[in-house]
């Protein structure tokens, strides 16, 4: 009997033609290089920190466990337990806010809707010190909120001051229920409004509508937020180390330790740290692997329902205007300060000198430049770093067929869950010797560990949305071009390339934003030589220059709205471009 042969499919086709690349020797360096880079700067570190908590003095031992969970000094797990408290405390919060502000704006059309939906995504370009910066000013027992008001009442005392973990609580709110707000937002524009006009037709009411048909369907994005949030919170420094005080947390505590000199417990706080994001990560994406809903509609793009009623209209209106001095206060007040001459606002409510001297000295002195030069240089390195390793590792992940690509994907994304003084604690440990990773070199002590530990940071954010834009490519599309004779690497330059460029564009920027405003490996990584502008912004707080400071936070918020500025207007241009 003779055996019936059935023809490849497009798809089966190019997934032979990717196949028998990657064999192709130039594919295999190239894959050899790229886990050379993974293994060398994610697996390696994070292997050697475990091993390294296990030993003290030399010795091997349980010691550095025995003392961090000692119930007779509780300073670690305390410093655990706030972490954990802290970021769940945030999480909540973030979602106070940020959902019923998606709802709202998604929901309900008034005057000024497009403005205020707008400035609800203002606080997410202000880099996390800067942010913390402005609250310190605003808000603190010496801030211009709570002195206004002591001044306008008479009183004796200032009616509050944030301190403490309420002051974290509330930093991180700010910055963070953003994430929440554009999730939400996202997933509520692709609900079709004939789902919910079903449930309406049946009886059901507004409560149970939003209960039983709406929120399950916002699940899978209110947990992403959830997790971003949380993650982002156990890795906060900024507002610990400056409104922190008693208040333990366990990523101030692994700064704390290696300053002392205390690296053996150091290093066993990282692992503590480690485990309990990864965990985390784990828990909340099986639960969302869990609980998946799908919705059939017919595609129709939901109405918003008008406001109606005078005094309804003013009270929405009143509430707008009141949330955007509230949004916009931190940074009009860093604006405010950077014309403040140093030295000169100490007691009064107000500045009562400014002068142009702190940016005047920013661009004609070479010395105070240098920072912003070092950030723009070590963010400009890491991020091409991440897109060559992210654009190689997503088109292996997602259209190779090798083995183990969800290890692959799994390696690339692990840096996304470490916090920001696991990595450079991961580092230092690592990099303390020489390393055929690291080329024979000791790098610690040296000007290349820091864009390092950026390019490992951001890595996920670039490999994880070229990932995303591949997969919406069909197969077919690169396929055509190699039938028609293109080679591999044509075929990709000039088909499949354009059709990521938002993707790949959008990681990019992304990651060169938040590696200019990068605090929590800086502060830990740098030498003198190439002190990014964070750093610098801290240590004219230390010596009392406001006004310096306040400069080198303006600068460093004007860069990073630039950036984001750029990348809408080009993910527009590429919209328009683009076929329907």
């Amino acid at each position: 009997m003779e055996t019936a042969h059935t023809l490849p499919t497009a798809s089966e086709q190019f997934q032979q033609t990717v196949q028998s690349k990657i064999q192709n020797p130039k594919s295999k360096i190239a894959l050899i290089l790229l886990l050379f880079v993974l293994i060398g700067y994610i697996v390696y570190p994070a292997v050697r920190v475990v091993w390294e908590s296990f030993f003290r003095d030399g010795q091997a031992t349980l010691r550095n466990y025995r003392e961090f969970f000692d119930l007779g000094h509780r300073a670690n797990l305390e410093a655990l337990m706030n972490s954990l408290a802290l970021s769940a405390g945030s999480v909540l919060l973030s979602a106070l806010i940020g959902v019923p502000l998606a709802l709202i704006f998604s929901s309900y059309e008034f005057p000024g809707r497009a403005v205020f939906a707008s400035l609800a995504t203002v606080p997410i370009v202000l880099p996390p010190l800067v942010g913390v910066i402005a609250f310190m000013f605003l808000y603190s027992e010496s801030g211009i909120v709570p002195r206004l008001l002591q001044t306008l009442f008479g009183l004796d005392d200032v009616p509050f001051s944030l301190r403490g973990v309420w002051a974290i609580l509330v930093v991180h709110a700010y910055t963070m229920y953003v994430f929440f707000y554009l999730f939400t937002a996202a997933a509520l524009k692709g609900i079709d409004p004939s789902v919910e006009e079903a449930a309406v037709n049946l009886g059901a009411s507004r409560w149970f509508r939003f209960r039983t048909v709406v929120l399950p369907l916002l699940t899978p994005a209110l947990v992403a937020a959830a997790l971003l949030v949380f993650m982002t919170s156990m890795a906060s420094f900024s507002a610990p180390f400056i409104f922190a005080g008693g208040f333990r947390v366990l990523s101030l505590s692994i700064y704390t330790s290696k300053l002392n000199g205390d690296m053996a417990m150091a290093i066993t706080q990282t692992v503590v740290l480690s485990a309990c994001s990864l965990s985390v990560l784990v828990g909340l994406r099986r639960y969302e692997g869990r609980r998946r809903y799908a919705m059939s509609g017919k595609g129709v793009a939901a109405r918003r329902r008008a406001v109606r009623g005078r005094w309804t209209r003013f009270l929405f209106g009143g509430i707008g205007i009141m949330a955007t001095i509230v949004l916009l206060l931190p940074h009009l007040t860093i604006l405010l300060i950077s014309f403040v001459k140093d030295g000169t606002w100490t007691w009064q409510l107000l500045p009562t000198t400014y002068t142009a001297e702190n940016y005047r000295r920013l661009f004609d002195d070479p010395r105070v430049f240098e920072p912003i030069t070092n950030s723009l240089t070590m963010a400009t390195l890491a991020t091409a770093g991440d897109v060559g390793i992210g654009l190689a590792a997503a088109y292996l992940v997602v259209k190779g067929r090798i083995r183990g690509r969800r290890t692959l994907d799994a390696l690339v994304m692990i840096p996304w869950a470490l916090p920001g003084t696991v990595v450079a604690l991961n580092l230092i440990v690592s990099f303390s010797q020489a390393t055929p990773f690291s080329l024979g070199q000791v790098l610690v002590g040296t000007v290349w560990l820091l864009p390092i530990a950026y390019g490992i940071r951001h890595l996920p954010i670039v490999f994880r949305s070229t990932a995303a834009a591949l997969e919406q490519v069909d197969d077919s599309v690169e396929e055509a071009a190699r039938s028609l004779g293109a080679t591999w690497g044509y075929a990709f330059r000039r088909v499949t390339l354009p059709l990521i460029r938002p993707g790949v564009l959008a990681g990019t920027l992304l990651a060169f934003v938040t590696a200019l405003g990068e605090f929590v490996s800086s502060i830990l990584l740098y030498v003198y030589k190439n002190r990014p502008i964070s750093v610098e912004i801290l240590s004219q707080l230390r010596q009392f220059n406001f006004g310096s400071a306040a400069a080198y936070g303006v600068l460093l918020l004007v860069l990073v709205s630039a950036v984001l500025l750029a990348s809408s207007v080009t993910a527009e241009e590429t919209a328009e471009r683009s076929p329907s």
